[in-house]
């Protein structure tokens, strides 16, 4: 009889243990699950977190792109503005360099016409450089070592002038030369003197005589320094003795036009 009541206490006993253990199992292995979901959530937290500073990045990225891509695109387009500005400030410059051109092949043959009555070794008419040469030898302006205008020189000089008259928007350039020998007078002690005095002398008569304005004329001398011909003989020694009135048109709007001022300010 004892035998089975110590039987049946211990089944007692171990059915309720039993379902105690059971219990504490299911608990431990709940409560690990919940961890695990726990770093789980925590991991993805995280990820999540860096997803967005990723996003965040990469729209700080775009706008700079956009940024760069509107700011090359405005300079893409300034660049063609610009290659279209210079494209036309050429064709400008082509167009006013060709009408330069014919002005003063124009003015050539106006002042050629001019002093058709003289003779060829007493003057000529050229154009070099863009300007118009008229060179006058000694033997039409002056007595030797002289630079006193003569008769037949101011006849030259008329002609000359009434060109300019009449045209003007002419700037005029007289030079002196000489041949390489030496004068030494007590009114013109080298070369030198005697060249710029026959400049000044056709250009006060220029002036004075037949009105040319004095603002356009500028002299100079060159003595012996930029002969056309040799010294060593006397027909080169001749051809050395001259005066040059060196004519060219007024080059404003093409200055204007490559400093980069409108044309249009040029007009009157």
């Amino acid at each position: 009889m004892r035998k089975l009541l110590l039987l049946a206490t211990a089944l007692t006993m171990g059915t309720i243990i039993f379902p105690s253990c059971v219990a504490k199992k299911k608990y431990l292995a709940a409560q690990s699950a919940n961890a695990d979901l726990s770093r789980r959530n925590q991991g993805l937290t995280q990820d999540l977190s860096a997803a967005k500073d990723s996003i965040s990045r990469l729209r700080g990225n775009v706008s700079v792109l956009n940024d760069v891509y509107n700011s090359t695109n405005a300079e893409l387009n300034m660049s063609k503005e610009q290659i279209a500005e210079q494209q036309k400030r050429l064709m400008q410059l082509q167009e006013l360099i060709g009408q330069q051109q014919r002005n003063t092949e124009a003015l050539r043959k106006k002042i050629a016409d001019a002093l058709v009555g003289f003779n060829t070794n007493e003057l000529s008419v050229s154009m070099k450089n863009g300007k118009v040469y008229v060179s006058m030898q000694e033997s039409l302006l002056f007595p030797s070592g002289s630079a006193v205008v003569n008769k037949k020189g101011k006849d030259a000089l008329a002609k000359v002038a009434g060109v300019l008259n009449t045209n003007p928007d002419i700037n005029v350039e007289v030079e002196g030369h000489t041949d390489s020998i030496p004068i030494k007078t007590t009114l013109y002690p080298d070369n030198w003197a005697l060249s710029v005095a026959r400049a000044t002398s056709i250009s006060r008569v220029l002036i004075n005589d037949y009105s040319v304005p004095a603002t356009r004329i500028k002299a100079s001398g060159r003595s012996q320094y930029d002969p056309v011909a040799s010294n060593d003989n006397e027909a080169g020694r001749a051809q050395n003795r001259r005066t040059e009135i060196i004519l060219e048109p007024k080059l404003d709007e093409l200055m204007y036009l490559i400093r980069g001022v409108p044309v249009v300010q040029t007009k009157k």
